[in-house]
C-alpha cells in the first residue's frame, strides 16, 4: 500500500511544478520587448503512476497517480511560418534595394524637368533656329555657343554623378558582404555553444531565439536554406541541435555552404572584381566560385550587384550588365552618337572665317577633350564644345553654299539643318529612331523599372508583414494571455499548498488522536 505521507509528496510536487511555471511566465513577461525573444512554456508531465509495473508490485485495483513534475521548458514557434518569413523577407531585400537604386537613378536624370537634358537640348534646337533668323548676329552666335556648354556640362553632370551613385552601391555591396560574414560567424558560435549544452539534456532557449534572429536578417541579404544536424549524447529529441545554412538560387539549388553545422566552420562570402572596366564577375562562398549569372539567389546582394553592374564574357565578347552601366551605356551612346552627327552637319556648312578667307576649313562644335575616341564608352563624361568654337563664334558654321556652290553673307542654311538633325533619323544603339526619341526611351524604361520595383517592393513588405503577424501570433508575448496564465498558476500553487494544510490536519489526526481512549 502506498505511504501515509503519500499525498504530501503530491501536493509538494504540485507546488514546485506551478512555481516553475510562475518563473517562466515571469521570463516571458520580462521579455516582452526583447527583439527575437519566443515565449516559452513549461511541458507539465504526469510522474509515473503507482504501483510501478514489475514482479513484486501489490495488487491493488489499477494504479493510483503520483503528482506532476515539470518536463522541459521549450518554446512556442512554428518552424513553416519561420520559413515563409525568410522567403518574404528575402523577396523584400531585393526589391526594396533595387527600388533605391532606381529612386536614386531618377532624382539625378530629373525628367521631366526645367532643368534635365531634355530641355537644355531643346534650348540648344532653339538656339540654333534663332541663328538661322540673322546668322551674323554675334549675339545669337553666343548663344548657340553657350546652349553647346550647356549640353555638353549637362552631359558630364549626368554621367559623373550616376558614376558615383555607382560608387556608393559597390561600397554597400562590400559592407553587406562584410555583414553576411559577420552574421555567419556569429551564428556559427551559437551553434558551438548550443553543441556544448543540448548533449547534457538541457534546451538553450535563449540561444536559439538569438540564433533565429541572426538567420532572420541574413535571409535579407541573400537566399538561404536552414537545415538540422542533431547534437548526439543526451541531448533531448525536441533539441533543435546545430544549422548549417547554404546560399541557394531561385530553384533551391545550393550555391555554396555558409555555415557548416556539422564541421562548426563558418565560410567568407567574397565578391570578385573584374580588373579591366571594376565590375562584379564572380562570387566565392567559401573555396567554391560561383559565376556571376550563376549567382541569381534573390536578396540585398543580388539586387545590388544587378544596380551596380556585372561583367561576364561569352564567345570572345565581354558584356557589361547593370542597371547604371546600361544608363551609363545609353548616354554615352547618345552623347557620341548626337556629337558624330551635329559634327558631320557642322563641318559640312561654312563660317564667317571660311566666308573671309574664301576657303572651307571644316571645324567640329564638338569634341571629347581633344581625345579621338573610336567608340562611345565615356563619351558622355567628356563630350565638350571643341577649343575653336569656344575661341571665336566666327567657326560656327551657319551657311551652306547654294547650288551654284556660292555663299553669301547670310546665309543661314547650315543652321537650318543643324537644328533639323534634332529630327533626323539615325541608327542609336541598334535602334533606328532620333535623338529625343531614344532619349524618350531611355527614361520611359527607367521609369517602368522603377514603378515595377515599387510596386514589387510594396507587395513583399505586405506578404512580409502579413507572414510576420501570423508568426507573431504564434511566438510572441501577450501580456494579457500571460497575466490569465499567472493566475491560473497561482490557483494551481494555491490548492497544492492547501492539500498539504489538509494532509497536515490527517496526519495530525492519526499521531495524536489514534489510541487516545474517551476521543
Amino acid at each position: 500500500m502506498t505511504s501515509t505521507f503519500f499525498g504530501l509528496e503530491i501536493a509538494k510536487r504540485g507546488m514546485f511544478t506551478q512555481q516553475s511555471a510562475l518563473s517562466t511566465t515571469a521570463h516571458n513577461v520580462a521579455n516582452a520587448n526583447t527583439p527575437g525573444y519566443t515565449r516559452q512554456r513549461v511541458n507539465f508531465v504526469q510522474t509515473e503512476p503507482y504501483p510501478p509495473v514489475s514482479k513484486n508490485s501489490p495488487t491493488i485495483p489499477g494504479q493510483l497517480g503520483t503528482g506532476v513534475e515539470a518536463g522541459t521548458v521549450e518554446r512556442v514557434r512554428e518552424g513553416f511560418l519561420d520559413i515563409q518569413y525568410r522567403s518574404e523577407n528575402n523577396k523584400l531585400g531585393y526589391w526594396e534595394n533595387r527600388a533605391n537604386a532606381l529612386e536614386k537613378m531618377e532624382e539625378i536624370m530629373n525628367e521631366p524637368s526645367d532643368t534635365g537634358l531634355s530641355i537644355t537640348m531643346d534650348r540648344f534646337w532653339q538656339s540654333l533656329q534663332d541663328l538661322a533668323l540673322d546668322p551674323t548676329n554675334a549675339g545669337a552666335r553666343s548663344v548657340v555657343r553657350e546652349r553647346g556648354v550647356a549640353v555638353a556640362e549637362t552631359f558630364n553632370y549626368l554621367a559623373t554623378s550616376l558614376k558615383s551613385i555607382q560608387g556608393d552601391l559597390k561600397n554597400e555591396l562590400d559592407v553587406s558582404v562584410k555583414q553576411i560574414n559577420s552574421l555567419a560567424a556569429q551564428i556559427n558560435n551559437i551553434n558551438k555553444q548550443i553543441s556544448e549544452i543540448e548533449p547534457n539534456g538541457y534546451l538553450p532557449n535563449d540561444l536559439y531565439d538569438e540564433r533565429d534572429r541572426l538567420i532572420d536578417q541574413l535571409s535579407s541579404l541573400a537566399n538561404v536554406k536552414v537545415s538540422n544536424t542533431k547534437s548526439g549524447g543526451n541531448a533531448l529529441d525536441i533539441a533543435e541541435g546545430a544549422v548549417t545554412i547554404e546560399i541557394v538560387d531561385d530553384n533551391g539549388k545550393s550555391l555554396g555552404t555558409l555555415v557548416d553545422g556539422k564541421q562548426k566552420r563558418a565560410n567568407q562570402l567574397s565578391v570578385g572584381y573584374n580588373a579591366q572596366n571594376g565590375l562584379v564577375e564572380k562570387v566565392a562562398i567559401g573555396l567554391k566560385e560561383v559565376n556571376v549569372l550563376d549567382f541569381n539567389s534573390t536578396g540585398k546582394i543580388s539586387s545590388l550587384i544587378d544596380s551596380y553592374g556585372y561583367t561576364y564574357e561569352s564567345n570572345a565578347t565581354v558584356f557589361e550588365k547593370g542597371l547604371y552601366p546600361d544608363m551609363l551605356g545609353k548616354l554615352d551612346t547618345m552623347a557620341f552618337e548626337f556629337a558624330k552627327q551635329f559634327n558631320q552637319t557642322h563641318s559640312e556648312g561654312w563660317s564667317i572665317e571660311d566666308y573671309n578667307s574664301g576657303t572651307h576649313t571644316p571645324v567640329d562644335f564638338f569634341d571629347f577633350g581633344g581625345t579621338q575616341l573610336t567608340d562611345s564608352r565615356g563619351a558622355a563624361s567628356i563630350l565638350s564644345v571643341s577649343q575653336d568654337i569656344i575661341n571665336s563664334t566666327d567657326h560656327i558654321a551657319a551657311a551652306y553654299p547654294d547650288s551654284t556652290g556660292a555663299v553669301t553673307v547670310g546665309n543661314s542654311a547650315n543652321a537650318i539643318r543643324l537644328a533639323e538633325v534634332k529630327n533626323s533619323t539615325f541608327r542609336i544603339g541598334g535602334e533606328t529612331t532620333n535623338f529625343q526619341n531614344y532619349y524618350e526611351g531611355i527614361i520611359g524604361e527607367m521609369a517602368v523599372n522603377s514603378q515595377e520595383a515599387t510596386r514589387l517592393t510594396t507587395n513583399s513588405q505586405t506578404l512580409r508583414d502579413s507572414v510576420d503577424g501570423r508568426r507573431q501570433s504564434v511566438s510572441a508575448v501577450s501580456l494579457d494571455e500571460e497575466m490569465t496564465n499567472m493566475i491560473q498558476f497561482q490557483h494551481a500553487y494555491n490548492a497544492s499548498a492547501r492539500m498539504i494544510t489538509m494532509q497536515d490536519e490527517i496526519l495530525d489526526r492519526i499521531i495524536n488522536g489514534l489510541g487516545v481512549s474517551g476521543r
